[in-house]
């Protein structure tokens, strides 16, 4: 039995969601004419009170057209100094859009309207002009940690006040909103564009949607056909991603529990020094000093557990659907007896 903890994206399709995959009636997206990716980016798109959906193979894909689409050459993008779209995505905001970035430091991936209002530039020929701000909900590198909505409500109102855009990369969104007991409807008004993830929590095996108004998405189109990411019969993977949608949000409460039992469980832990706290499902602890983290990695891989390093002594365990129900169970044995060993040893 694997236990892959190294993220939510080694997912696979449900049975059911296969049988739902073969079964999604197909056509050529090119010409607009898949009825199933045209259902998913209609649905995806009123669940968030937005006129219009795009479907692109990757969050990614989403999050650099979006920025594209939103900025011109020459321009600054405002983030978190670990978000995503700066982060993990190749330089793209510098290679897509020739814009520049500034980045500001939050409290895991947080930041608030404050931070933004003094990032702000004065308009003047010396300086970029700032266009876009990025939020990114839950925070990846922040160990899932959720933006609060009321600080949204006062950056939006940051954006308005000073004409700029503002996007949403919900790689995990629907993470954040189950967890604070938020509907789509209440986050959808808040931003010009937003990016969520099918192939994450959801588990769909592929696949992100681009939701904003008719003239940014009939503008995201072009930039997608540009990047290569025009797609043919794609109603089958689409099919799963309305599948996810339907059927994959309410249960993401059990991956928030469990992550919350491991939290636990490794603030009890001999061999851990400190546990970023829980919101959704990821957990990332810090290991003590005396601690190897590639000799633990090593050892919890021979018991058929799969971790992933994010720091010198730092290690993150994500949780998702296809965890079985005695993950608890077999990690707790597993960092127990590693912990017995080490003593020995030492």
């Amino acid at each position: 039995m694997l236990i892959d903890l190294r993220s939510d994206t080694v997912t696979r399709p449900t049975p059911e969601m296969m049988e739902f995959m073969l079964r999604a009636p197909v056509g050529d997206d090119v010409f607009n004419e898949d009825p199933s990716i045209n259902d998913l980016q209609s649905f995806a798109a009123d669940m968030f009170g937005k006129e219009a959906g795009l479907f692109c193979p990757s969050g990614t894909m989403t999050n650099q057209i979006a920025i594209k689409a939103q900025t011109q050459p020459g321009d600054e993008i405002v983030c978190e100094a670990g978000a995503h779209v700066y982060y993990y995505e190749g330089g793209g905001i510098a290679f897509n859009s020739g814009c520049t970035t500034k980045t500001l430091v939050g409290n895991r991936g947080v930041f608030t309207a404050d931070q933004l209002m003094e990032a702000l530039r004065p308009s003047d020929v010396h300086f970029p002009k700032t266009s876009l701000v990025a939020i990114e909900n839950t925070c990846n590198r922040g160990g899932g940690k959720i933006f609060d909505f009321d600080e949204i409500k006062k950056i939006r109102a940051v954006c308005d006040e000073n004409n700029l855009k503002l996007h949403l990369d919900g790689a995990r969104l629907f993470n954040a909103l189950t967890a604070s007991q938020r509907k789509p409807q209440e986050i959808g008004p808040m931003f010009d564009s937003i990016s969520i993830c099918l192939s994450k929590g959801l588990g769909a095996p592929v696949g992100s949607l681009l939701l904003g108004n008719a003239e940014l998405i009939e503008k995201a189109k072009r930039i997608r056909k540009v990047l290569g990411g025009g797609m043919r019969q794609a109603g089958v993977i689409a099919s799963a991603g309305m599948y996810a949608l339907q059927n994959h949000v309410e249960r993401l409460t059990d991956d928030h529990e469990l992550a919350k039992a491991i939290q636990k469980l490794l603030e009890n832990s001999e061999l851990v020094s400190a546990v970023l706290p829980v919101e959704t499902n990821i957990v990332v602890f810090e290991l003590k000093p005396n601690v190897s983290v590639q000799n633990l990695l090593e050892y919890l891989k021979t018991k058929g557990i799969l971790a992933f390093q994010v720091g010198p002594q730092r290690i993150r365990f994500v949780t998702h659907l296809d965890l079985p129900k005695s993950t608890l169970e077999i990690l707790t044995s597993a960092l127990n007896s590693y912990s017995s060993e080490s003593s020995s040893a030492s």
